[in-house]
């Protein structure tokens, strides 16, 4: 049997036969580099960190162009630091699923220690301060979900533990913002050292979102007393303070229990699956996908680790932009979601058993190669053809990465502007193109409104998956009843003029109608979108 731990992987002959590439560099000579020197700490230890972000500096300590590693901070789910990490030594094994079936598996041991970053914990938080009054630390970068960011409820009012940390101050933060502000102010007091804050999470313009974060919560406390105003000043200050924007893309899903079958097979002793009390699936093994893009504006005031060097693409803010615009518009985000409604109307449970039905490969087909590169964003760094030809052909139909359309569905109202509606603006703002020749991308926002109806092609209800407009949509859509499409009348008016849906009024593009004219065929019975799909597709 093979255990996870730093003991059992010197073992090394056991590993190697079952094809578990191992670490090329001294653990514990890394880990006492690190305690003396920290160049890097990371908050947000879920799989998008352990599969890809940790994976980098391993690249990196594997050729000796780095000596340090990176200490991995949980803020929410402390459970992933007692119950993943520590038992296992911080360290987890990788497993790349590629799409022919081949599994290719290492063990990642980058990260040097793991906290949990609550003032509760003595210990862990003493130490957090001292790693942040540290002189060498260049990078602290986060995998939080831009929810993690968020300051206010869906109503724009402060939550309550933010309210709290404004009277408060930074002594005993309890929201994550306020707690890594906390965390720089001590940088600032001990000689305002300098350092990057890196946002990798999937949000636009995502240093942006974090510094306008921090800067509120700092806000509040120079006009409560708590801290100088010289502390906004070196937050503002980007030779000592910067807030890249970054764009990554990687699919890391939940743990699956074919790997977990497979890990036992080759005697794997730590294959147990974990669901922690905050609803969080986990494990010591991560699996994902093989592509991976990392794209970083070169903003680090405090020097950085060659991460070129493990394929990480260094850039400017502009270009980062255009890399995020090609991904979310057209490429990759919009085939997305038009796989999401149409695969949860159709029943389907997984995006690559959806990429196997001729109507839904070619309705992606269409909307990225038809609709979508006429107006792509070309950031010169990745060839946006190149991009979504491995989307289509190698991504969204990889067999061994369990993600689900229902998943995927999630928040689609928050989605629909990005991923439609910024190639609707282009079309209908451009002389050389015709946003009433838009016809793919249309029946995709057909297929969202009529996925709203709960109501599958067979004429069975679903669970819709959380949205925060989901009430609202599905007041408007109250009283549309399947078989009968004059039941329709103008009630998807107030959504497709919703500019904050879409950011344009459909109707004033003249796209709204074509819409209407979908969605009404798609609810004249049982099968109907089916049928629809094979009408406009099988042209």
């Amino acid at each position: 049997m093979m255990k996870l731990s730093k003991g059992a992987i010197k073992e090394r002959q056991a590993w190697e036969n079952a094809g578990i590439e191992l670490p090329k560099f001294d653990i514990e000579k890394m880990e006492a580099l690190t305690k003396e020197n920290p160049t890097w700490v990371h908050f947000g230890a879920g799989n998008i960190f352990r599969g890809f972000i940790a994976v980098l500096q391993q690249e990196l300590l594997n050729s000796g162009k780095a000596r340090t590693g990176i200490v991995a901070v949980e803020t929410y789910d402390h459970e992933i630091i007692d119950c993943i990490y520590e038992p296992y030594d911080n360290l987890s094994l990788l497993v790349l699923m590629e799409p022919d079936g081949t599994l290719r598996k290492k063990v990642v041991a980058s990260i040097s220690e793991s906290l949990v970053g609550d003032t509760s914990r003595e210990k862990h938080w003493k130490r957090l301060e001292d790693i942040f009054k540290s002189k060498s630390l260049q990078v602290v970068s986060f995998t939080v979900t831009e929810k993690g960011y968020s300051l206010t409820d869906i109503s724009e009012n402060y939550l309550p533990d933010v309210i709290n940390d404004f009277k408060r101050g930074p002594e005993s933060p309890k929201h994550f913002i306020s707690k890594v502000t906390a965390l720089a102010y001590l940088r600032y007091k001990n000689g305002k050292l300098p350092v990057a804050f890196v946002s990798m999470d999937n949000c636009s313009h995502n240093g942006d979102v974090l510094k306008n974060a921090f800067l509120t919560v700092a806000e509040k406390w120079v006009d409560n007393g708590h801290v100088e105003r010289e502390f906004l000043e070196y937050l503002n200050d980007r030779e000592k303070v910067s807030f890249p924007w970054t764009m990554i893309d990687k699919i890391t899903p939940r743990p699956s229990e074919k790997i977990k079958d497979h890990l036992n097979k080759i005697r794997f002793e730590d294959a147990r699956i974990l669901c922690t009390g905050k609803n969080t699936f986990i494990a010591p093994f991560v699996n994902a996908e093989v592509p991976e893009y990392l794209v970083i504006e070169d903003d680090f005031p405090n020097g950085r680790m060659p991460l070129e060097a493990a394929g990480v693409l260094f850039t400017d803010r502009e270009t980062v932009d255009m890399v995020e615009k090609m991904k979310v518009t057209t490429c990759l985000n919009p085939l997305h979601t038009a796989l999401a409604v149409f695969g949860c109307l159709l029943d389907y449970k997984l995006i690559a058993h959806e990429m196997q039905d001729k109507h839904l490969r070619k309705l992606v087909e269409k909307i990225g190669y038809v609709e979508g590169m006429p107006v792509v964003v070309n950031p010169g760094i990745i060839d946006p053809k190149a991009f979504i030809d491995e989307v289509i052909n190698k991504r969204l139909e990889n067999p061994f990465i369990p993600d689900s359309p229902q998943r995927i569905a999630t928040d689609t109202s928050q989605k629909v502007g990005i991923r439609f509606g910024e190639t609707i603006k282009t079309y209908a703002s451009r002389e050389d193109l015709n946003v009433e020749d838009l016809k793919y991308i249309p029946l995709a926002i057909a297929g969202w409104l009529r996925y709203l109806l709960g109501i599958n092609d067979k004429g069975e209800k679903f669970e819709l998956s959380p949205d925060p407009m989901l009430e609202e949509l599905k007041e408007h859509l109250e009283g549309i009843e399947i078989g009968n499409p004059d039941s329709v009348g103008s009630k998807l008016k107030p959504i497709l003029s919703n500019k904050k849906i879409f950011g344009v009024d459909l109707y004033e593009v003249k796209l709204a109608e074509k819409i209407e004219g979908y969605f009404k065929e798609m609810i004249t019975g049982k099968n109907a979108v089916r049928n629809v799909l094979a009408k406009y597709l099988d042209e």
